[in-house]
């Protein structure tokens, strides 16, 4: 095992009705901004429930946060939030909202250009306070310091993080999914799959715990995310799915052990360019990652065979094509497509992909840094 500093400072309030819990972790004096995407929230109750546990606070509402959220929009509520002298901001969304607050967090008093944050990296130095209200569990932003903004000029994607960006808390209630349409339940399930994945089939380092927390999300996921689709309203499987997901990218199955990332990377210049759900990039890439890199990999995979999909008979080459194949279908099964033929995409799509890898410095990607674009050309032609 590596060594690790690992520090997560956001407190989780989960439980059914536990939205009426949020005044209390928030100053009544904050004139708070709360940040949302196309009106879900308000159809399905949400919104009156923050308002009503906020009855007393100065609120102001920044609605239209898109999927994979745009630059564009974001600055519109920095214009908001620095013409009405906000100072606290509240998510009440899924990742993409919540990943959208972290960039209005981050970008609201930074001095220069805020695209800098992510196409230079430049350094968070200060941050508006925010809590978030999760209604749509995948990305585990609830509960991390990460976000990831495209900028739909550019047709560019790109993470950025900061020890400034943790909510100071999140709710978790699992009843806000029930509403949810099956793509998003669908969505949600492999996303957090492959958060889990992408931090567990590197190479092995004597990492017991971290291994056996992540098989055991692995197998709730592959459990509960065909139920949740089948039984909209199961709370017991709401429930478990949305503390995988949060648990998935919160730093504990990632401490001390190396991770990949590279479908991730690749997957977001899909989306960037073609507008492919950000599952369904991962739906599609991971699969043929595992296949272009099973020698590497070969050690994990094989225990990956074993304790997820019970694998143990056969050629070690076998039980890794069978584990790979299994992870696929699973993703069939949670109705997300895992080629890019599926999606109207094409060879010739290739070279366009590659080149905004290269233009992005997205050429040594992977646990060992050696997958190069020629390496994702290969991955992406074996994506067809």
């Amino acid at each position: 095992m590596f060594k690790f500093n690992f520090k997560n400072p956001t407190k989780i309030i989960f439980g059914e009705g536990c939205i009426k819990d949020i005044a209390a972790e928030i100053d009544k004096d904050h004139r708070i901004l709360i940040t949302y995407g196309g009106g879900s929230i308000k159809s399905n109750g949400v919104l009156d429930q923050v308002k009503a546990a906020l009855n007393g606070y100065t609120l102001f509402e920044f609605s239209g946060i898109e999927p994979n959220p745009s630059y564009e929009t974001l600055m519109k509520a920095v214009e908001l939030v620095r013409l009405e002298k906000i100072d606290y901001l509240l998510a009440v969304g899924g990742g993409s909202v919540i990943d959208g607050t972290k960039f209005i967090a981050a970008a609201v008093d930074f001095q220069g250009e805020p695209w800098d944050l992510l196409a230079k990296q430049a350094a968070v130095k200060s941050s508006l306070p925010f809590g978030t209200v999760l209604t749509l569990p995948a990305t585990g932003s609830e509960m991390n310091s990460g976000a990831v903004v495209t900028r739909r000029s550019l047709q560019t994607k790109l993470p950025f993080s900061s020890p400034l960006l943790y909510p100071q808390f999140s709710v978790l209630d699992p009843t806000t999914t029930y509403s949810l349409p099956a793509r998003q339940i669908s969505n949600g399930v492999v996303d957090a799959f492959v958060h889990t994945v992408e931090q567990y089939l590197t190479y092995p380092v004597n990492a017991k715990v971290q291994d056996r927390f992540a098989e055991g999300l692995l197998l709730t996921l592959i459990e509960e995310g065909p139920v949740a689709l089948q039984d909209p309203q199961n709370y017991d499987v709401r429930a478990n799915i949305m503390w995988c997901a949060t648990l998935a990218l919160n730093g504990l199955i990632g401490a001390g052990v190396p991770q990949d990332w590279a479908t991730h990377m690749i997957g977001h210049e899909l989306t960037a360019i073609y507008g492919l759900d950000h599952a369904q990039t991962l739906a599609v890439v991971l699969p043929s990652v595992l296949t272009v890199k099973k020698e590497q990999k070969a050690a994990k995979l094989l225990q990956y065979a074993e304790r997820v999909w019970g694998i143990v008979n056969g050629e070690d080459g076998q039980r890794i094509d069978q584990a790979i194949e299994k992870t696929r279908l699973f993703f069939e099964r949670m109705q997300v497509k895992t080629r890019l033929s599926d999606y109207g995409i094409k060879d010739d799509s290739i070279d366009k992909v590659v080149a905004q890898l290269e233009q992005h410095s997205m050429v040594r990607l992977g646990e060992k840094k050696n997958i190069t674009p020629a390496v994702s050309r290969e991955i992406l032609k074996l994506s067809l």
